[in-house]
């Protein structure tokens, strides 16, 4: 057990010693009562910032909310069950049975308010050593096992894309053409991307990928870091099941084969930099989206991998336009439908854009994409 872990128990057991105090009862109506206001509260919290539930903030400040509202909630409830239950539980064994089961019912909440506190750190930007102290609870691990991230109580547990933080070199390189949204081989080149998504250490995990050949699905290793339930959605809304047939942490890159035939994108042969082209994706887990974009230069550079762990020694390809979490595994193309390049970050400062993996390092991995491979543990 971790340093986190004995803090778990210590809280739980606190909460048990003043649940039994209180009683069942009283613990369970009080309890009932903080629910109601913190579904509310959660509800609210993130309208209150200005992009709403899609800011990376919503989950703190739902949370936050969640606990205010709910706990103005419980503490008006309280009176009234303090009193019936003076009016119902007479006797020493009374007592003792509604102390008992006021100790368990409050332990764990406890517990429940761990997981959720656990599922918060694992979304926030910038959580870096707090989120990787959560994935080695061992507690937090279970509890994670037992409650699946579900339901409309904290906007925290939606899919997302744990996009590695990545610092590289921003080349200097003319805006992209909008006009490329428009060209027929690119909206043309739609049906061979998809959706990936999938369950780590708990939560839901949901970024893109394409097509190289009929059965052979390109993706970035965070996005399917960890997972042993990887599915795609197709543009028509098939699901289809996913094995990994390659995990590369270092290039950030993931392959992984599906039964069914998809039709695959062509893959450039030498992209050149100030190509012009469209990164085709599912940004923010949201609706199919194409954004123009312009190919930068390609580099070797010393960075971090999908876990960021390093330095390891990588060829990167910057790219100038709009990259949002989600793009994560998307193709970026060119006129001609063709793929030019693998998205894996976006650039956290000067243009909008991003980094992608070159198609060099693609074309090695589908050489050796074959038996099913491990996907490690989960991306941070």
């Amino acid at each position: 057990m971790t340093f986190l872990d004995w803090g778990i128990v210590a809280f739980a057991l606190a909460l048990g010693f003043w649940g039994y105090r209180q009683g069942l009862i009283v613990g369970a109506m009080t309890l009932f009562g903080f629910a109601s206001g913190a579904l509310l509260g959660g509800r609210l919290g993130p309208v209150l910032l200005s992009e709403g539930s899609r800011s990376p903030y919503a989950p703190l400040f739902a949370a936050l909310a969640a606990l205010m509202v709910g706990a103005i909630v419980a503490v008006s409830v309280e009176g009234l069950a303090v009193d019936l239950r003076e009016q119902v539980i007479h006797g020493r064994v009374g007592h003792a049975a509604d102390g008992v089961g006021g100790a368990l019912l409050i332990a764990a909440v406890g517990l429940g308010l761990a997981w959720v506190f656990g599922a918060v750190a694992l979304h926030a930007p910038g959580a870096g050593q707090l989120r990787a102290d959560v994935q080695r609870s061992l507690i937090l691990r279970n509890l994670n096992e037992l409650l699946p991230p579900s339901g409309p109580l904290l906007n925290a547990l939606s899919r997302v894309d744990p996009a590695p933080a990545f610092v590289g070199p921003v080349m200097p390189v003319a805006p992209p053409d909008t006009a490329i949204a428009r060209d027929p081989d690119v909206i043309a080149a739609g049906p061979s991307v998809v959706r990936v998504l999938g369950t780590a250490c708990g939560l839901g995990v949901a970024g893109s990928g394409w097509a190289a050949t009929p059965n052979l699905v390109v993706t970035n290793a965070h996005v399917i870091a960890g997972q042993d339930d990887t599915s795609v959605t197709t543009a028509d809304g098939a699901s289809l099941d996913a094995e990994p047939v390659h995990f590369d942490p270092a290039n950030d890159l993931g392959v992984l084969r599906v039964d069914v035939s998809l039709p695959p994108l062509p893959i450039a042969p030498e992209p050149e930099r100030g190509t012009g082209g469209a990164v085709l994706g599912y940004p923010e887990n949201g609706p199919y989206t194409l954004s123009p974009a312009r190919l930068g230069e390609t580099r070797t550079v010393l960075s971090d991998n999908a876990y960021g762990q390093g330095p390891y020694e990588r060829s990167v390809t910057f790219l100038r336009g709009r990259v949002l979490s989600g793009n994560s595994g998307g193709p970026v193309v060119n006129a001609r439908g063709r793929a030019l390049t693998t998205v894996f970050a976006s650039t956290t400062s000067g243009p909008s854009g991003g980094y992608a993996i070159p198609n060099e390092v693609v074309r090695a991995a589908l050489d050796r994409s074959s038996s099913t491979v491990d996907t490690g543990p989960c991306a941070s």
